[in-house]
């Protein structure tokens, strides 16, 4: 190559960028989960290596760890891992907006100029001689859009300009500047320093060649013991660009250092290169250039213009990427399903526990109308884990109020509805974990013969299995009796229940008390195979000893019957009006919802709406009632109040008692035998004595047609 320069202005090859898509993802999860609305500047580290490739120059690269990690601990600094010969790490900083407008308004040459100004105090502080990898920087503006994936950054390469430009002198391959001695000297002190692991990424170092043609590599640091007559001295750098006729940008700061550090004239430079890992002098530049700034260009007060926003082909724009449909579509559906509830914790819940949330399991109890609508909410509120039981099939009247099944649900006699969900929540959310259970649940009052009898204590065994598994069960089938045996259950494993009921126009949703054996000394030993991790620090022990709240059965006088019998179709069929379900549906997840960002878990005392006594805690969920009556005629909405009964024929302590003593015996007993529940608990005799009682009227009193008697 012949002779290039001759007094012409020394340029220099733009740096150029290149972000991982991990880098991406990275901090979208931080601003997510950790940074919120804070715009504070965030650290980052890039990487580059010299030039590898005749024909590609290296970029400037940005990883997922060239950000901070996501956890909660004090530092934010990303980790820098030294000795990688492939990664040279230039620290910078990262400016990222909430709003386009706001990244827009950045004022983008105050923040070069900040950043060169760290160059200049690390040049004169000496700084940049011990630590020569901090004359390189790097600095990142953004936008990101989580709700479209799109990303829209700028980088800069903060450069010194010197005042005037430098000269250059010559410019040549190394190889026909150096003699073969010194060329195959040079290469293997080159070699030695790229192969060591503790200069592998030291990127500015100095080349000395004695008068013997023997080479060295030294640290900036070693200056002075390398000035010696008849040594050739040459300051060498990691050159990430290929191009023959211009020597890559971190030799701009480097100049800058040689000229404000040692107030050196003439800089002999060599641009470092490399094939396959090792030095390659012909494509490794050697270069003469000349220092002229003006008086006082090196005073530290004196900061010099700062240059390098990165080009956007040819122009002085921003760049944008959107990574949507590059994303795994089931890592995209779960970012997206996430990013309205981690939203909430910027600013309006910064209390939402998200973990609680993702690692719950629910068993619904019916996938009707409610159990649709319930299932829904879950996903909404972040609940991956749900398993849905029902045994009848998607009738055609189903799809149009059962929001999880359509048409195709209905063919061919109909599919299970409890399959049928599951695939349907599947196609809506890849993500979730779902499980259709097809399975009737066995109900008082509906006799059995002997030859079902083992059938049907399987199903209550497996019944009782699945609520030893799930956190929380919602019990949201059609029938009051169906409702029994799964309350009895949940009240002797202490679980928390959600019950949703309707009616034509009105409608119930109610959590159950907890159950009358709730003393529980260690809590630990009792979650760890249900709710692990968020759930430990619910309070599952009563410290005030108030009264618990009652079940779905606590005001009833008679036991639950069979209710299915002899009805005409309009009371075969569950005939609401159609908005009664999503409302209650609505309104059942948001008390779990509740109850799990309660101090007191399952054993919060209920609160009601208007009440002057308020509630004990400051919660940022608003109350949390037991019970809540709603009323489309009138568009109402109450919430009630309604303890334990002693003579509850599902929750009470004599009930749970006869459980553990005879199990399934005692199971198989309330279902045959209509009465059996009532007499347990002393109903039978409650009525027995209402029967008798007499009222005594006094015939002397007379009363005026007017008159009324309040009883």
């Amino acid at each position: 190559m012949a002779k290039q320069g001759s007094g012409s202005i020394l340029q220099f090859a733009p740096l150029q960028s290149s972000v991982d898509e991990g880098f991406w993802h990275r901090l979208s999860s931080l601003k997510l989960n950790k940074f919120g609305i804070d715009d504070s500047p965030i650290p980052i580290s890039g990487f580059y290596a010299p030039c590898s490739h005749p024909q590609v120059s290296n970029h400037l690269t940005l990883l997922a760890e060239s950000l901070p990690s996501d956890s909660n601990d004090e530092s934010t600094m990303p980790p820098v891992i030294r000795g990688n010969r492939n990664r040279c790490s230039v620290p910078g900083i990262l400016y990222n907006t909430n709003t386009m407008e706001g990244f827009h308004a950045l004022y983008k040459q105050g923040l070069l100029k900040a950043e060169a100004m760290k160059i200049w105090e690390d040049i004169h502080s000496g700084k940049a001689v011990e630590d020569c990898a901090v004359l390189s920087r790097v600095l990142l503006i953004s936008f990101a859009d989580l709700k479209k994936w799109n990303f829209h950054y700028w980088f800069a390469f903060p450069a010194l300009a010197l005042d005037p430009s430098a000269t250059l002198v010559d410019l040549r391959p190394a190889s026909q500047w150096f003699t073969l001695e010194e060329a195959e000297s040079v290469s293997a002190a080159c070699n030695e320093w790229r192969n060591s692991s503790v200069t592998a990424d030291v990127p500015f170092f100095l080349v000395s060649i004695d008068s013997d043609s023997h080479a060295a590599v030294k640290h900036l640091k070693d200056l002075e013991a390398c000035q010696r007559d008849g040594q050739k001295l040459l300051f060498a750098f990691y050159d990430p660009c290929h191009l023959p006729n211009n020597p890559g940008w971190p030799l701009r700061n480097f100049l800058a250092l040689i000229s404000a550090r040692w107030n050196l004239k003439t800089v002999r430079f060599l641009c470092y290169r490399e094939i396959r890992g090792f030095a390659d002098l012909n494509l490794s530049l050697v270069g003469e250039a000349l220092i002229t700034v003006q008086q006082g260009w090196r005073e530290q007060q004196c900061v010099p213009n700062a240059v390098g926003w990165e080009l956007n082909k040819g122009r002085k724009v921003p760049r944008c990427i959107n990574l949507a449909k590059s994303m795994d579509p089931t890592r995209l559906a779960i970012s997206a399903a996430d990013l309205n509830l981690k939203l909430m914790r910027w600013r309006a819940l910064p209390s939402l526990n998200l973990e609680i949330l993702f690692s719950l399991k629910c068993l619904l109890l019916g996938a009707g109308t409610l159990g649709c609508q319930v299932a829904r909410m879950l996903m909404a509120w972040g609940v991956r884990k749900i398993t849905l039981l029902d045994n009848g099939r998607v009738a055609m009247s189903n799809p149009l109020r059962q929001s999880l099944y359509t048409l195709d649900d209905c063919l061919n006699g109909g599919d299970f509805k409890a399959t049928a969900a599951v695939r349907s929540l599947q196609r809506i959310f890849p993500a979730v974990e779902a499980e259709g259970i097809v399975m009737a649940i066995p109900m008082p009052g509906h006799p059995v013969s002997s030859q079902e009898e083992k059938s049907v204590l399987e199903d209550c065994k497996r019944l009782n299995d699945l609520i030893d598994s799930h956190d929380v069960i919602f019990l949201l089938t059609d029938t009051r009796e169906s409702r029994w045996l799964p309350t009895l259950l949940c009240a002797n494993s202490n679980k928390i229940t959600i019950t949703a009921a309707l009616g034509f126009d009105s409608f119930l949703v109610m959590r159950h008390g907890p159950g009358p054996f709730n003393s529980i000394p260690n809590l630990k030993a009792e979650t760890e195979n249900s709710l692990a991790a968020g759930m430990d620090n619910l309070a599952l022990t009563n410290t005030d000893g108030q009264h618990r709240l009652g079940c779905y059965f606590c005001n009833d006088v008679v036991a639950p019957t069979d209710s299915t019998s002899n009805r005409t179709l309009d009371q075969q069929c569950t005939v609401t009006r159609p908005g009664l379900a999503p409302i209650a549906s609505a309104l059942a997840v948001e008390l779990l919802v509740g109850i799990l960002h309660h101090p007191n878990g399952i054993f919060a005392e209920a609160e009601i709406a208007n009440s002057s006594s308020g509630g004990n805690f400051e919660l940022p969920l608003g109350i949390l009632p037991h019970q809540i009556r709603g009323s489309l005629p009138h568009f109402q909405q109450m919430t009630l109040l309604g303890h334990s009964s002693n003579s509850c024929t599902a929750c009470c302590s004599t009930v749970v008692s006869e459980y553990r003593k005879r199990g399934m015996q005692f199971i198989l007993q309330a279902i045959n035998h209509p009465t059996y529940l009532e007499d347990v608990t002393g109903l039978t005799e409650l009525m027995r004595s209402a029967n008798s009682f007499q009222l005594d009227w006094d015939d002397d009193i007379e009363v005026a047609d007017d008159e009324c008697v309040e009883l």
